[in-house]
């Protein structure tokens, strides 16, 4: 019965209160965790989980230390043996599995047989050896009462050889190779004595999501500005249309703003003027009216078959149909009028719409998540959720959700997640960073970036530092958006087709997921709405806008090659091996990725004036690179096909806006054939 006790706290990670006592290892830290364990640490399927504690015990005794995981509803934990790595440090890599939820900690116990060992190699005197062989021979026959029966024998079998040769007066030198015969310890320690381990307080929790959240090319599109006809209504059968057109550009989610029914009270006119004409046609966001609301589709974009032919389509070309969810109604959402305690109510009986000031939104009624009925509201918008899963969709984009309650989040997307663990959640909150950072603690799989306003050599370099080697790296995903249809930023307005191409290869390389909104960027919209704005004039946001998708200055060459190099090369499709290469002008900005085996390597140099050419000396890290001092190696510039061989760490670049304001080289390291003759690998 005491046996049966051990086993079940042993099971649940814990000491037995009858061993707590004697349990001597002690586990002072693990990490990765996220506020204590509060909030899980992220990976992907495939991803490693670097594990670290410190360990140690009173005294001079070995210790074993193990790193124990599970899935979250699985009652057996799976365990792998972390080693030292000084000054008490402990560590163990395990590989993400299957998308879901997780748990991981760490346990402890002293080795009284590898302390046995350590001590028996050092000792010398004859009698002395006798004797400690005697303890061995001990340990030894308790290591065979917890073997199996396949492993029982060998052990009974070394124990008594111990005992007999510690009693006998023979070669000392046959008594130490006997006592530390590598192949039987390596027996005897797998049946050690863990009655009294030590397990870390806390189950730490692990998420595992699939690739995509990890590594994904976004580009967002108005399913009515789709349509070939200029000046009709597009359809979402004209979006599905569109999509060879984005899969030849590379990317692999296609956005879609609202496909609600618009609100017709309080419309906004073209250019969010207030007062909206009999032909326009609305914000997007301004969701809800006669028609149906949040689990509707716009009578003119089509009927849900429309819809599923349309995700069946992006399936086919190997992409996804990623919805925006922009929790907030329009002044004529059915929710207004069967719901109205869902609302926040102003002196004068009306709704308090929304507003950022200076901005107002009054065709927008944000939730009041403070009702006394927000369980009825939380399940009503996580059904909104569950209705667009049972249609196909995966990914969601979630608007302005630092407005809305954290609670609510939390709870939304855990429960989506547990019966769906491959969806995945994008966070468009463009507000504090500690506020950002929440939201991805509580769940949320990417993050949109202060990228678009990071523009010179230090900010960049300072921001994505902090993105891919911060606190932050285990649980906030960046993804980079140089535009979007609510920003239109200054380096865009007034730098031309150079800074579109800057922009464009930082997001690409510096992120390992990024997005566009198109086809405004290929096309280089850049007119504001008037001066110090960042909102396009004639937005799309407030009309129907007809695209010369095959513009002969489009960038859409450009973008399909970019989206080509990061699909070809691994390097690319992670955040955490960035680093940064100085160089000696500050306009000339040089970074670096590799891949985890290490076979890939791509390094960045960038001109951040799009107006002047720049030229710098690079002082590449060899050793981080990965080449040697005195080699010479290739630098093939993925963008123009030109080879460069450089030597040592210090190189020159020019680079002219005009032409090209970017190099992506991948490095090809120079090596020697037994045939004398030089290639590159």
């Amino acid at each position: 019965m005491a046996e049966r006790a051990t086993a079940d706290f042993s099971r649940a990670g814990q000491t037995s209160p009858a061993a707590a006592g004697r349990a001597r290892a002690v586990i002072d830290r693990v990490s990765p965790a996220v506020d204590g364990g509060r909030f899980p640490v992220k990976r992907v399927t495939g991803e490693t989980l670097t594990v670290e504690a410190d360990c140690f015990a009173d005294g001079h005794d070995a210790l074993r230390v193990m790193l124990r995981w599970r899935g979250e509803d699985d009652s057996e934990w799976q365990e792998k043996e972390m080693a030292p790595q000084g000054n008490d440090c402990w560590r163990a890599d395990i590989v993400a599995g299957a998308p879901g939820r997780y748990r991981y900690r760490v346990v402890a116990w002293v080795d009284h047989f590898a302390s046995w060992r350590s001590e028996f190699r050092r000792r010398e005197d004859p009698a002395d050896l006798r004797q400690a062989a005697e303890v061995g021979a001990a340990l030894v026959a308790e290591a065979a009462a917890r073997a199996d029966d396949t492993h029982r024998e060998p052990l009974v079998a070394w124990a008594a050889a111990l005992a007999a040769a510690a009693r006998a007066d023979g070669d000392p030198e046959a008594l130490r190779e006997l006592a530390l015969d590598p192949q039987r310890a390596r027996l005897a320690s797998r049946f050690p004595d863990r009655r009294f381990e030590t397990a870390s307080p806390v189950e730490l929790p692990l998420r595992v999501d699939r690739e995509r959240a990890r590594f994904s090319s976004w580009y967002e599109l108005f399913p009515r500005s789709t349509s070939p006809e200029p000046g009709r209504h597009g359809t979402l059968s004209d979006c599905a249309a569109r999509l060879d057109y984005v899969a030849g550009l590379g990317f692999d989610v296609v956005y879609l703003p609202p496909i609600h029914p618009i609100g017709r009270e309080r419309r906004k006119g073209r250019n969010n003027a207030y007062a909206a004409g009999p032909d326009d046609v609305g914000s997007p966001w301004a969701i809800g009216a006669r028609e149906g609301g949040h689990k509707s589709i716009h009578p003119e974009l089509g009927t849900i078959d429309d819809f599923r032919r349309l995700v069946a389509r992006a399936r086919q070309l190997g992409m996804e149909i990623a919805l925006d969810i922009a929790f907030q109604c329009a002044p004529d959402h059915p929710y207004v009028t069967e719901h109205p305690q869902w609302f926040r109510w102003r002196p004068d009986g009306t709704v308090q719409y929304a507003e950022n000031p200076p901005k107002k939104y009054q065709d927008i009624y944000p939730f009041d998540f403070e009702t006394e009925d927000w369980s009825a509201l939380w399940h009503e918008l996580k059904s909104v959720f569950d209705f667009w899963i049972a249609e196909g969709v995966r990914i969601f984009r979630v608007d302005n959700p630092h407005t809305k309650a954290f609670g609510f989040w939390e709870w939304v997307i855990d429960g989506i997640g547990r019966a769906h663990p491959d969806v995945i959640f994008l966070a468009e909150a463009f507000t504090r960073p500690k506020v950002m950072h929440r939201l991805a603690k509580l769940g949320f799989t990417q993050s949109y970036t202060y990228f678009a306003w990071r523009n010179t050599k230090h900010e960049l370099t300072a921001y994505f530092t902090e993105l891919a080697h911060g606190p932050g790296r285990e649980y906030f995903r960046p993804n980079a958006w140089p535009n979007t249809p609510d920003i239109l930023t200054e380096t865009l307005q007034h730098g031309g087709r150079a800074a579109f191409t800057a922009r464009l290869v930082l997001a690409a390389t510096l992120s390992a997921s990024y997005g566009i909104y198109g086809p405004a960027f290929e096309l280089m919209e850049h007119v504001a709405r008037e001066p110090g704005s960042e909102e396009y004039l004639d937005s799309e946001k407030y009309e129907i806008r007809s695209w010369a998708i095959d513009r002969a200055d489009s960038l859409r060459d450009l973008v399909a090659l970019v989206n080509r190099i990061r699909r070809e090369n691994p390097a690319l499709q992670s955040d955490r091996s960035l680093a940064f290469m100085p160089t000696d002008n500050e306009q000339v900005i040089c970074y670096a990725k590799r891949s985890g085996d290490g076979s890939n390597t791509i390094v960045v140099v960038v001109d951040l004036d799009p107006h002047h050419s720049h030229g710098a000396w690079l002082d590449l890290d060899l050793d981080w690179l990965g080449i040697a001092t005195d080699s010479t190696y290739q630098m093939h510039d993925l963008l123009s096909g030109a080879r460069y061989l450089w030597q040592g760490a210090r190189n020159y670049v020019r680079l002219d806006p005009a032409h090209m304001p970017a190099h992506v080289f991948r490095v090809r390291h120079r090596l020697r054939r037994e045939q004398d003759f030089d290639y590159f690998l």
